[in-house]
């Protein structure tokens, strides 16, 4: 299988109102390779925003790499953009609480596989 997919499967794993780091998806894939996971959310083709008008089922194939953060707790990207509005916007709808660009209850929302 082909790491993309492989991070995309592990990322569907991030429940709704929980994040999780780059890094922390980079071990549970048993690899260092933090910046390889980061790109490979950034050609994530099932997002909160992709998946729009896609003949997908939603639940299905939706990927939440907004979940997705720096392991310091600050945002990092979304769709190749750094702390991104779309993504600050998706994780408060979730209610994540952001506060000067990092999650504010870090160690209570941060996920681990």
């Amino acid at each position: 299988m082909r790491f993309e997919k492989r991070v995309w499967q592990k990322c569907r794993l991030i429940p709704k109102g929980k994040v999780s780091s780059y890094k922390e998806l980079a071990k549970a894939l048993k690899t260092k390779a933090y910046r390889a996971v980061g790109n490979a959310l950034k050609k994530n083709p099932y997002g909160a925003w992709q998946t729009k008008g896609k003949s997908c089922r939603r639940q299905r194939c939706f990927v939440p790499c907004h979940r997705v953060i720096c392991s310091d707790g600050s945002l990092g990207g979304y769709q190749g953009k750094l702390n991104s509005k779309k993504k600050i916007q998706l994780l408060k709808k979730e209610g994540i609480k952001i506060k000067n660009k990092k999650i504010a209850d870090f160690e209570k929302k941060f996920f681990r596989f």
